[in-house]
């Protein structure tokens, strides 16, 4: 059997970084936690459970799940957010992957919590992700707003039952600051690659999206939430697209002084 590391990246998790860690911790042969140098009850609690605590300045995501893959001390890691647990399911089927390992990496779905409403639908499931893998044959690439693990080309990947649980916003208010301020990094990132956009794919996106993920992805499904989801989800980009036209107007401006 494999040894296995697991790696939880943190800021400020006191409400979900107990949950996360018990959930790994009769699977995995080392808990290693990168932190950001929270200020709550985040580092005393993983302490409490005799995990290897790192504390790192924090750069961008890729950068702080790289450098927690750094601090492993096995071949073979699994990546969770701080707000993640393993379904009993997957648990079980990490397990058999130990005994039996056969592929150089594994996804499996991520099933999301929001305000205590499992979504199903709306685009936001299966969210399937690789979080077990060789860390030999890849690592984590991307923006400083979405982050993958990327595999060596050719590398092999299979395919595991059971969900990652994802605990993602308690209230909705937390969903709306999280859109705001994911809103400025995008809009910054397309700024950075010389994107622009006029009034018309203002409009029309956020329309769009909003009506393939209410309609066309099933979001009605999901009842109420369903709807914050997928409205939210739209304003999300809108509000990116504002703020790259309000950066490119910016840049006009000062052009002519």
């Amino acid at each position: 059997m494999i040894k296995l590391s697991a790696v939880i990246i943190t800021f400020n998790e006191e409400n979900n970084i107990e949950r996360c860690i018990l959930s790994v911790k009769d699977i995995a042969d080392e808990i290693v936690v990168v932190d950001s140098y929270s200020i709550d009850r985040t580092k005393e609690i993983c302490l409490k459970f005799g995990v290897n605590f790192i504390e790192h300045s924090f750069i961008d995501y890729v950068h702080q799940k790289n450098k927690a893959l750094e601090k492993t001390a096995f071949q073979y890691v699994l990546s969770l957010d701080a707000d993640e647990e393993l379904s009993e399911e997957l648990k079980s089927a990490i397990v058999a992957a130990k005994s039996n390992w056969i592929f150089d990496g594994y996804t499996f779905n991520r099933l999301t919590n929001f305000c205590g409403k499992w979504i199903q639908h709306c685009g936001w499931y299966p969210d399937t992700k690789i979080r077990l893998w060789d860390k030999s044959k890849g690592k984590w690439t991307g923006n400083k707003l979405h982050e993958k693990v990327e595999l060596e080309k050719n590398s092999t990947v299979g395919f595991l039952k059971g969900d990652l649980l994802h605990f993602s916003f308690y209230t909705i208010e937390q969903h709306i600051n999280q859109i705001n301020k994911f809103s400025k990094i995008k809009a910054e990132v397309l700024f950075e690659k010389g994107k622009n956009v006029g009034f018309f794919k203002i409009i029309l996106s956020p329309t769009i999206k909003f009506v393939n993920s209410y309609f066309f992805k099933l979001g009605f499904l999901d009842g109420f939430y369903g709807l914050v989801v997928c409205a939210n989800s739209a304003h999300a980009k809108f509000l990116s697209y504002v703020k790259l036209y309000q950066l490119n107007k910016n840049k006009k401006n000062d052009r002519r002084y």
